[in-house]
């Protein structure tokens, strides 16, 4: 609060304060009280008004910036009302009043919505899990009856559904993840297994080397992490030319897993959107693309603590990495 708008506010007192200094300046002269020493009493009366609204304003001043660091200081700033102190003031605790009610109606609210979205990600869940079992039924039927379209589209949807599962989980990957030791080499392998019939039928070549690392986070997000990159890179595989290279590079603090395609790539205007949600690039050519494989393969990464980065350039390739941060337990993993 400045200065000035602290005097606004305390007009009706400095009022107040200048008639009762008029009307006692008169009855001082009416006794015939020498007019200078009125004036020094007028004098010495401003002063101590002015001394006043100083020292209270400091005193306020320094109020509100604690208050405003106890409410910076919360993670939950919605709980303010419970740690504010209580007021004097009359006006003000009419304010603390409102500001409570206020809050347990928002911490109803959010107590609320917070139910009604773990509800909705128990359904989802199990939703998920139920139609895997006829996905995987109908997977075998093309398999068996040697139909690779419709095996294709099974496929697809099979994808589509596990990106509804890590959606729905996203928010809460602190509660779902085991943090072990990974060889990237094994990890890689179970990645390409899943589209190995896409890699055959694009007639994709596989160049793949130095992935023998050891790293450590959860095997399942870093599964499905990968898989939305691969998947991208076989969708976009559309020269002459059909290469996909996956390798390993390790410096003095990092592992960096690379993941590039020779494909089409991407617009240099469209690399800074590409990890946005339901971005799918400025050419809608495109259908199948539904703009949420690489955003949440970057949420994703990010609770788990590794960084994704893209590069490309149109026309020619696309790189995606993956950093994974070294620890001293990637010596012990090495060592073993």
């Amino acid at each position: 609060m400045k200065f000035m708008d602290y005097i606004e506010e305390k007009i009706t007192f400095v009022l107040f304060q200048i008639s009762f200094l008029i009307i006692l300046s008169l009855l001082l002269k009416s006794l015939s009280i020498n007019l200078s020493l009125i004036f020094l009493i007028d004098i010495i009366f401003f002063l101590l008004i002015f001394l006043y609204l100083g020292f209270e304003y400091l005193r306020l001043s320094k109020k509100n910036r604690q208050i405003e660091k106890m409410v910076n200081d919360l993670e939950e700033k919605y709980l303010i009302a419970e740690v504010l102190p209580e007021s004097k003031n009359l006006e003000n605790q009419a304010y603390q009043k409102a500001i409570k009610i206020a809050c347990k109606a928002m911490n109803d609210k959010i107590s609320r919505l917070e139910k009604e979205k773990e509800d909705y990600q128990e359904y989802i869940e199990s939703f998920v899990h139920e139609i895997k079992t006829p996905i995987s039924a109908l997977s075998l039927v093309y398999d068996n009856e040697k139909n690779y379209e419709l095996k294709q589209e099974i496929q697809k949807i099979a994808n589509l559904v596990e990106q509804i599962l890590f959606y729905a989980r996203s928010d809460v990957t602190e509660h779902d993840y085991f943090i072990r030791p990974i060889m990237l080499s094994d990890l890689i392998h179970n990645v390409l297994l899943d589209y190995k019939d896409y890699l055959i039928h694009q007639k994709i070549t596989l160049n793949i080397h130095d992935l023998e690392y050891i790293v450590f986070t959860d095997e399942k997000w870093l599964h499905f992490i990968i898989s939305q990159i691969v998947q991208n890179a076989i969708k976009y595989c559309t020269r002459k030319k059909k290469e996909i290279t996956i390798c390993g590079l390790v410096n003095s603090n990092h592992i960096i897993l690379s993941i590039e395609d020779s494909g089409c790539g991407i617009k240099e205007s469209d690399l800074k959107r590409v990890f946005e949600k339901g971005f799918t690039g400025s050419n809608r050519n495109n259908k199948s693309a539904t703009g949420m494989g690489l955003y949440l393969a970057k949420k994703l990464s990010e609770r788990l603590g590794l960084k994704l980065r893209i590069n490309s350039k149109e026309g020619q390739y696309t790189n995606v990495q993956i950093t994974f941060p070294k620890t001293n337990l990637y010596q012990v993993g090495m060592s073993k």
